[in-house]
Parts: structure tokens; sequence; C-alpha cells
């Protein structure tokens, strides 16, 4: 653990938020983006959380994502809607479009809305918990924005690691909640990887002569793998189409690889379906059973050397509980490329932040 720097989830928080208005995002949007960038550090998603602060500030110096977008609804029916985030930070274009799709399954039962011209968004698992909480279930899709997977047997780059997660509500038990890449790991695994220092384990990513590629700073020379095979090539595809291609967002060549190219529009697309629990019967009933559901398989027979089954998003809720208490690890090296971004943008580095009480 000497390798880094345990911070809370205020100042993380509040790191984010002022360099985010240094650079001209509104206070109320810098909250709301800061709030989930330090979520995802805080439930472990470190690929996505405070690690991606020096790009996306590289982009909106650059002009490649729109400070003060006008987000609006282009194409609407009673269960669906298709939200054009007019290039704007793709936490606040999702954010909306959840806020959207649980509103219109309240009214109708089920509800599908779409994004395009958003930006890349954080982990999928934040927006696949927001219905949850509304004792309703969500299937999230996003497309990536980068391509880092040929189609299977190739060697072109035309897929991301498009995304798919769901949010289950229970009674008692911890929330269901599945995020998982449609490649063997997330990219942003990889560049967390990197920025520890540390190397890949075989399986993650291949070069292209087909060996094994273990070191995160050559991910660039190859390529990541499908889960599953041919089954996450064509999990991918799907996914892509359904976040992509459906709503008019970008896909396959269209797709802009925002590691390299900080100025053009992403047109970055992601879907969120939200099913309302009171459409199919009492809620009660429902998180009752998904319980005992859960309890059953904890408690079932497990391979010798096996401490414990989990089920998705309990490890996440173990890492919140136990990070909130003891502080978020982040790698010194991140810790330090965050001050040499606080020293060019005019704002105190991170270490040296107050740590700020006030809940927003």
């Amino acid at each position: 653990m000497s390798s880094v720097v345990t911070i809370s989830f205020y100042q993380l928080r509040a790191f984010i938020a002022r360099g985010l208005e240094q650079v001209g995002i509104p206070a109320s949007d810098a909250q709301t983006v800061s709030t989930l960038m330090a979520q995802a550090d805080m439930q472990g998603s470190d690929g996505h959380g405070v690690i991606r602060l020096p790009q996306y500030i590289k982009r909106i110096k650059a002009g490649g994502i729109n400070t003060r977008p006008k987000m609006r609804v282009v194409q609407e029916r009673a269960g669906t809607a298709i939200l054009h985030g007019d290039n704007g930070m793709g936490h606040l274009v999702v954010s909306k479009a959840v806020e959207i799709a649980i509103e219109k399954a309240r009214k109708n039962g089920v509800a599908w809305v779409g994004t395009r011209y958003s930006n890349h968004a954080g982990p999928a698992s934040l927006y696949a918990s927001m219905p949850v909480q509304h004792d309703m279930l969500s299937l999230y899709f996003a497309v990536g924005n980068a391509n880092h997977m040929p189609p299977w047997g190739g060697m072109d780059m035309l897929l991301s690691t498009n995304p798919i997660a769901a949010g289950i509500p229970t009674q008692s038990e911890p929330p269901i909640v599945l995020d998982m890449a449609t490649t063997v790991t997330a990219y942003g695994k990889v560049k967390a990887k990197a920025k520890r220092g540390e190397m890949m384990p075989e399986g993650w990513m291949i070069d292209r002569q087909g060996k094994p590629l273990l070191d995160p700073k050559r991910s660039e020379e190859g390529f990541l793998l499908p889960i599953g095979g041919h089954k996450g090539y064509g999990l991918a595809l799907l996914v892509g189409m359904l976040a992509g291609t459906l709503g008019g967002a970008a896909m396959g060549k269209e797709v802009i690889d925002f590691n390299a190219d900080h100025k053009t529009v992403t047109n970055t697309g992601q879907a969120i379906m939200v099913i309302d629990l009171k459409a199919f019967g009492d809620p009660a009933a429902f998180k009752q059973a998904a319980d005992t559901l859960i309890r059953d398989l904890r408690a079932s027979a497990r391979l010798p050397g096996v401490d414990r089954i989990w089920l998705p998003g309990e490890q996440s809720q173990l890492k919140r509980q136990r990070y909130a208490k003891e502080g978020i690890p982040i790698a010194k090296g991140l810790v330090q490329e965050l001050d040499r971004l606080a020293q060019d943008i005019g704002i105190t580095p991170l270490v040296e932040a107050s740590i700020e009480t006030t809940a927003w």
C-alpha cells in the first residue's frame, strides 16, 4: 500500500469539481459530474474515476466537449425517447436519459431512452443503479469511446468494449448490479494498470501476431479479447447496435478514439431500458423473491478452496463501505499527474486540498 495515497470521498469530489469549474463547466454540472466520478473510485471502478479527469480537461480545453450543452429530446413516443446531448459531458447526458426513462416507466411500465452526441460517462453500474432506487429494473448499454477489439478472427479495430449493465431491486439484500465489458476487461483497467506500474494478466490482450500482450504501456500494439471468444464478439456487436446505431450515434468505423483525438466530436451513444416492477405485480413480492434467490446462491455448495460465492455488485458494495471509513486509495503516479494538472489549470493540488464536509 506504500504506492498509494488515501483520499476521502469528499476531498476527491471537491478536487474534481474545482478542476471542471476551472475549465468552464458550470458549478451545478461540475457537482453532478464530480459526484459520479468520485463514486466510481469509491466502488473500486478506478479506471473510470479521477483517472479520467486529465483526459476530460484536455478535451474540454481543445474544444472537444461542450461545457454548456442544451440537451433536448429529438424523437419521442410514450415509452421511448432519443436524447441529443449536444456534445456535453457524458455523465450529464446519461443522468438525464435515466431520469427521462424513470418517468416514462412510471407512466407506461417500460421505457427505453437512447442518447446521441453524448461522451464518455464512466462506469455503467452508476446508471444501472439509479432506477433501482425507484423499485425499477434496468438494462444499460453503451458504445465505448475507442475501438480496442476487431471482429472475431480479424485485425481491424471496429468494436469497442461496449459494456452492458443491469440493476435488480432487492428487499434486504444488496441490490444485484451487474456491470461488464464485452471484452475480457475494460480498457480503463489497462490504463489503471499502466498508472500503477503493473503488468496485465495473460488473456486480457494479444498482439497482432496473436501472442499474449502483458505490458499495458504497449497496449497500442495489440487489442483486447472478447469474453467467451466469438460469443463476446457477437455480444459487443449487439450492444453497439442497441446503444449506437439505433439511436443515431457512432458505431464501428465512426467511433472516435478519444484517447488520441481531443477535438473531434465523438457522438457517443448509450441506452437505458427501465422496467417498473409495479407493471408486473407487487414490487415487495419480487424483491422478497430476489432476496431468497440471492441467499440460496450464496449458501450453495462451494468448490474446494472457494471461501464465498459472490453476487454481482457485492464486492463494489463492500469497497464503498471500506473506503468510506479508510479513504479511497489513489496510485501515487496518478496523484503526481493530478498535481501537475492542478498546477497547469491553477487549482489546489489534490493532497493539499482541504477536506470538504458539506453534502451536495
